[in-house]
């Protein structure tokens, strides 16, 4: 093997096995603030949705008829 190819050979590699890089751009930024966005509304729906179970659901899980909707009328979660 020609010492130019070996040469290119490795560097691909090298190119290959590299980690994506670690810093606080603002693609990364934004992505951040779409996990956090989404995180926030799959909270919310699942806080909603507690008025919609029936008592014997709630009370399987530990939660009070009065705690549910309490929960659910929080202006946080009505948005």
């Amino acid at each position: 093997m020609a010492k130019g190819t070996h040469s290119l050979m490795s560097n691909a590699e090298r190119f290959v096995q590299r980690p994506a890089p670690v810093g606080t751009g603002l693609g990364q930024q934004v992505v951040a603030l779409f996990d956090r966005l989404a995180t926030w509304n799959e909270r919310r729906r699942q806080r909603r949705a507690l008025e919609a179970l029936p008592d014997h659901l709630l009370s399987d899980i530990g939660i009070s008829r009065a705690d549910a909707d309490h929960e659910a009328e929080k202006p946080f979660w009505r948005g």
